[in-house]
């Protein structure tokens, strides 16, 4: 006799907190990517005109916090608009598949036979797929629509996903001014930013598949057009 215990088959903290990362990547490598080019470009604004490090800290630190928490609300958002139209899209199939039975079996009969299978076993699918009209829904939009259950995405892990991401990497051209006198301090946010980017434009090439080298080059240079903006703004300011 087989026994099945779920509790053997339940995923632990750990490995959920790794599948959540993996749906996730997408957005921390941007949420990341965009917190520190903002941060960057809004302290080397400041610092063009602020008297000591720690107007640059509080300036920095404020920027971080609001641009982290914004970035979330619209990861949460975002995630719950593609799940709401993935739902209306599931039930426009349902729908269709309902009303137009026979129609929609003739297609799926031609599908088949196009894909190799016989009438008889063409036949017997399609009876298989009658006795579970759920079912026959989800496979027909994962067939036509591309979708399934993997590609439904949780809004709340996107968001705390993008919420830390955004505000870890913001906070790290702030960082120095906590702890260097100004002109240090802008020196050593220069480097350690540098480092963070190049390491997120590999991130980006992986994931992308992109060339390494195009897609480093790529996330420093809007680094620097942001840096040069804040750059410049502040100097005007002065």
């Amino acid at each position: 006799m087989l026994v099945t215990d779920a509790s053997l088959h339940r995923p632990t903290v750990l490995e959920r907190v790794r599948r959540s990362f993996d749906a996730s990547v997408g957005s921390i490598v941007f949420g990341m990517e965009d917190g520190t080019v903002s941060i960057f470009g809004l302290v080397f604004g400041v610092a063009a005109s602020a008297p000591d490090s720690n107007a640059v800290l509080l300036a920095g630190a404020t920027g971080a916090a609001a641009a982290a928490v914004s970035m979330m609300a619209g990861a949460y958002l975002d995630a719950e608009s593609a799940n709401d139209q993935d739902a209306a899209k599931l039930e426009d199939v349902r729908q269709r598949i309902e009303q137009h039975s026979d129609a929609e079996d003739a297609e799926a009969r031609a599908r088949l036979l196009g894909a190799g299978y016989s009438d008889a076993e063409a036949a017997t699918l399609l009876e298989l797929a009658g006795r579970h009209p759920e079912s026959r829904v989800r496979l027909t939009a994962a067939v036509e629509l591309g979708i399934t259950d993997a590609t439904r995405q949780s809004p709340t892990a996107q968001a705390a996903w993008m919420f830390a991401a955004d505000l870890v990497a913001a906070s790290i051209p702030v960082l120095p001014f906590a702890f260097f006198d100004l002109s240090t301090a802008r020196v050593v946010s220069v480097v350690i930013t540098v480092m963070l980017l190049v390491v997120l434009g590999v991130g980006r090439a992986a994931i992308g598949r992109r060339r390494v080298v195009t897609t480093v080059l790529e996330t420093l240079a809007i680094a620097a057009g942001a840096a040069v903006a804040g750059f410049a703004i502040g100097s005007l300011v002065t």
